[in-house]
């Protein structure tokens, strides 16, 4: 990046503020989520003071960006980040059935993996047309790691590499975005990617919690010697640390079962959320710009930026470090 480039990431990721809004259950995962509630959760987002929004294409078939598209319309385009994903092109078909990888009633389109540089070219065309605005400011290329393409996950990988990396530096050294990175459950790829090309920001999920610190050892410092910019999905690991009984989107383990119990355990003791704890955990680290949670109605996305915001006491992490329920040497919030 040159100067100018920097300048713009910095203005970027400091526009996003400490929690982002993350559209997938907009795409009507796991559940339908009607017009409206999906516009009146979005609308509470941005009454809150939301301010970072991520979608995909994957998200409902594209029904998530067209609600995000509609609801940010109505505010000033400068006001806001908006970041979506390239890697999956939408294909019309009327023959889909109602549910497509989780995902419950959304547009009539199949998913067909594409990580070229045509691909992702072809793929933002296509969000900016469902979103119905004039540009976006960060495109991850979205699921590039063997959670989702198990053992052709690196084969893929250098599709990419030679393909989307190529072009989406193309548009970013253009003006055209804003940023590029990668949206990933795994740090490998990521670790990759800061080999081969010249990323400004990833989105990682589940990767830096309160269950799973897996990138504090070499993608954090990574990051901070490169200067590229982290936003972390995921803060409740699907749910587990939100009062739920799933890990990873499946049914959780023993071991992660106990280990929540006991940082519930520790929460009790000094009268602090869980939840609140899981979140701003994630916010810690100084390569962290945003962290995103998201929400399927006005109440969660409220609550959630209120845990977000809900003072907690510096004993409390000290303790959590006593206890050897997250590593010594991780970044604690101030």
């Amino acid at each position: 990046m040159n100067d100018k480039q920097e300048l713009q990431l910095k203005r970027l990721m400091e526009a996003t503020g400490a929690l982002g809004f993350g559209a997938a259950p907009l795409g009507n995962l796991y559940a339908r989520v009607t017009d409206d509630q999906a516009d009146q959760t979005l609308t509470a987002a941005w009454d809150v003071g939301v301010r970072y929004f991520d979608t995909a294409p994957f998200y409902g078939c594209g029904l998530s960006e067209q609600r995000v598209g509609k609801a940010l319309a109505r505010y000033p385009r400068d006001a806001f980040v908006l970041s979506t994903k390239v890697g999956r092109l939408l294909v019309p078909d009327r023959t889909v059935p109602e549910i497509q990888h989780g995902y419950v009633g959304g547009l009539p389109f199949r998913v067909e993996y594409d990580y070229s540089a045509d691909g992702a070219r072809r793929s933002i065309e296509a969000s900016l047309s469902r979103l119905g605005l004039d540009r976006i400011d960060i495109v991850y290329i979205h699921d590039i790691a063997q959670d989702t393409h198990g053992d052709d996950w690196l084969r893929q990988y250098a599709i990419a590499a030679n393909g989307a990396m190529r072009a989406l530096t193309e548009l970013r050294d253009e003006g055209v975005i804003g940023a590029w990175g990668l949206g990933v459950n795994r740090i490998e790829p990521c670790l990759m990617a800061l080999r081969d090309a010249a990323p400004d920001v990833f989105l990682l999920a589940g990767r830096y919690t309160l269950l799973d610190t897996s990138a504090l050892s070499e993608l954090l410092p990574a990051c901070d010697a490169r200067g590229v910019r982290l936003v972390l999905g995921g803060p409740y690991n699907s749910g587990l640390l939100a009062g739920g009984t799933t890990f990873e989107y499946a049914r959780a383990p023993a071991d992660m079962l106990e280990r929540t119990h006991r940082l519930a355990a520790h929460c009790a003791r000094y009268g602090v959320s869980l939840k609140a704890a899981a979140l701003q955990f994630c916010g810690a680290p100084s390569a962290v710009a945003c962290v995103i949670a998201g929400s399927r109605n006005p109440g969660e996305i409220r609550e959630n930026w209120a845990l977000m915001h809900t003072p907690i006491p510096a004993e409390f992490w000290a303790d959590l470090k006593r206890r050897g329920l997250i590593p010594d040497e991780a970044p604690v919030p101030h």
